[in-house]
């Protein structure tokens, strides 16, 4: 099936044309290089925007002209070029580990993606979480393919009024200006797929967005044959009610099923990340019901073995929960091409499936439908094996079947160039391509003032940046940043403000940071955002 982009100008000279591959490749969100690239054509909209593809159809034709004939600007674009290229043909640490799996593409689900400020679809640690997943597995060489959703708006952007008030605003996501293109079936076709709600028909539009060797595909509800009311539904990540929440997460899981297979696709495991990404079980259960002529029952057992549930909420209250009529009201034309009872859906989001009042959860749901299911840490997989014990009745609770794999980052998004110039110097460009164990002879061999001068650079931009933010500009606030020091060892708390999330953590032990904050020979400053 092609793939065929939008193409954002007919003028661009012969020997810039390599610059929309690179523009399409987020391969560009964790290269230090490729920031160097992109500057240069237009420094402020880079600074503002970080969106290569941005620049690519606003920057004049005068300026592309000037660059053409810059020898400098036309070798570090072949030395990008050249590095992507084998960066995607390349072997790969998955194919040296695992030779031919004969694995096909992982279909991982996620209701949000953290990859750029670029692509604004996602709200905090979850999509950041999955942005950082797809990056890895584009390094490693794992196979992979990720579905998620094109929001209009995504989620919300904040600022503060002249009192300290939180403000929010939803700009426009005006898709052709993002690093996203339209996938086309051979005939050049916008492929869609459809979802059948209760006396109409949804269409979704395809888009697709590469990161390196992985694709995300997006589904997007505002497809001029909707009604105006279906054409929000990808309006708003985390946005309306429990219907337009319920909407979204079929569009999510049944909808990103169908697309998979509208692709060609037959994923031997299916990977959701957080609950509301669990319809997927179900379509995946009643495709292959249609395949191969079994029950519905069997279906569902049958490709549970291939489905793995990822959950990231450490209290009940975050499972996403919805009304039982609500969920018959949009369930039923799908229940009956599944053949199965609206009453069987039901008991499979339900801890007591004969209790007709108990709201259908998202997260039941998963674990019923999948094989494996894993938190994200030590602590969080003991706390989620709390959580789910009435799914396990009489089970002891360390036996309850859930596990956890801690969560990871990928360096090279988050390492200030900085950084990255001594750890390549020191263990090379690859070095976080294998085991952590072996970089631990040529990390032993930097010394404690190069690590120090480094760590005085980062903190020195943390300062700059934080002085040149605006909003709440109070005397006290004015005299708290003109008092950072970047030599100082400083304590950053940068997190939303839900219970859950502890805020309150830095008064945990006050005998212990009343310790840390009397030292006036050892002095400490608090970053809290």
């Amino acid at each position: 099936m092609d793939h065929s982009p939008y193409e954002p100008r007919a003028d661009l000279p012969e020997e810039l044309a390599e610059l929309r591959l690179l523009a399409l490749d987020l391969r560009w969100s964790w290269s230090h290089v490729a920031d160097a690239l992109w500057r240069r054509i237009d420094e402020p909209l880079w600074r503002h925007t970080r969106n290569p593809w941005l620049i690519l159809q606003t920057v004049s034709v005068r300026r592309l002209a000037e660059l053409a004939g810059d020898a400098g600007f036309r070798s570090l674009l072949r030395e990008l070029r050249e590095e992507q290229k084998a960066a995607l043909a390349g072997d790969t640490w998955f194919s040296q580990k695992h030779g031919d799996a004969g694995l096909t593409p992982v279909a991982y689900f996620c209701m949000e993606y953290g990859l750029s400020e670029a692509l604004p679809l996602y709200s905090g640690g979850l999509g950041v979480l999955a942005g950082d997943h797809l990056k890895t597995c584009s390094e490693l060489g794992v196979p992979l393919t990720a579905i998620g959703l094109l929001y209009q708006q995504g989620y919300f952007r904040q600022a503060l009024d002249a009192e300290g008030n939180q403000l929010a605003f939803y700009p426009y996501n005006d898709p052709t200006l993002l690093p996203a293109t339209p996938v086309r079936n051979a005939d050049g076709e916008w492929l869609t797929v459809s979802l059948e709600f209760p006396g109409r028909e949804l269409l979704l539009r395809a888009w697709q967005v590469q990161v390196g060797r992985v694709h995300l595909y997006l589904l997007d509800s505002n497809h001029p044959l909707n009604d105006a009311a279906d054409r929000g539904i990808t309006s708003e990540l985390y946005g309306g009610g429990p219907e337009l929440r319920l909407q979204q997460e079929l569009v999510l899981g049944v909808g990103g099923w169908r697309l998979l297979e509208s692709l060609g696709q037959a994923p031997q495991v299916c990977h959701l990340n957080e609950g509301h990404a669990a319809f997927a079980v179900l379509e995946r259960a009643r495709a292959f019901r249609h395949r191969e002529g079994t029950d519905f029952a069997t279906a569902l057992v049958a490709t549970r073995a291939g489905n793995l549930f990822t959950t990231h909420t450490p209290v009940e209250a975050g499972f996403d929960r919805f009304a039982p009529a609500l969920v018959r009201h949009y369930l039923a034309p799908w229940c009956e091409q599944a053949g199965l009872a609206p009453d069987a859906l039901l008991a499979l989001g339900r801890a007591n499936p004969d209790d007709a009042h108990e709201p259908f959860n998202m997260a039941w749901l998963a674990i019923h439908g999948s094989a494996a299911v894993n938190g994200v840490s030590r602590l969080h997989g003991r706390v989620s094996r709390h959580l789910f014990e009435p799914l396990f009745p009489r089970w002891p609770t360390a036996e309850v079947p859930v596990g956890h794999v801690t969560n990871g980052v990928h360096v090279p998004s988050w390492d200030s160039p900085e950084s990255d110039r001594l750890w390549t110097a020191a263990c090379s460009k690859d070095r976080w391509r294998d085991e952590l164990q072996e970089l631990e002879a040529a990390i032993s061999q930097v010394s404690d003032t190069e690590l120090w001068e480094m760590r005085g650079r980062n903190r020195q931009r943390l300062v700059e940046w934080i002085r040149r933010r605006k909003g709440y500009q109070q005397p006290a606030n004015r005299e708290a940043v003109e008092i950072l020091d970047p030599n100082v060892l400083t304590l950053g708390f940068a997190r939303r403000f839900a219970t859950y999330k502890r805020p309150n953590l830095l008064l945990h032990d006050p005998a212990r940071l009343a310790a840390l904050l009397g030292r006036s020979e050892q002095p400490v400053q608090l970053v809290i955002a």
